[in-house]
């Protein structure tokens, strides 16, 4: 079971990136191929340096009043076009609007699996 909830998560994050694609400019993906590998990478990303950065940040992010979590997870979204190629993010803006819609998306998925 888990690890269909596992692969439901994947295949929603990787159709959240080619809604990404489609809803905001200056995010482009070349592929479907393109889009399941980036869903992968920002889940392995998400799973493993995610944490690491939230705790070495959590004085900023108490002083920000959790705002710097938006924009770490911008910084992240933004990471993961950097090691797919074919999956490009044009400006900070972009990354910052795509990881909204992603954390978004992935948190009513959260909702509704689990």
């Amino acid at each position: 079971m888990f690890i269909i909830k596992l692969i439901i998560k994947w295949l929603v994050l990787s159709a959240t990136v080619i809604l990404a694609t489609h809803l905001i400019p200056g995010i482009s993906i070349a592929s479907w191929t393109v889009a399941l590998i980036a869903g992968l990478v920002l889940g392995l990303i998400n799973l493993v340096i995610k944490p690491v950065l939230t705790l070495l940040t959590l004085p900023i992010n108490i002083l920000t009043l959790g705002l710097f979590g938006i924009i770490l997870n911008a910084i992240l979204f933004w990471a993961a076009a950097y090691f797919v190629s074919g999956f490009v993010i044009a400006n900070f803006l972009a990354a910052l609007f795509g990881s909204i819609l992603v954390s978004i998306v992935l948190w009513l998925v959260h909702m509704l699996v689990d």
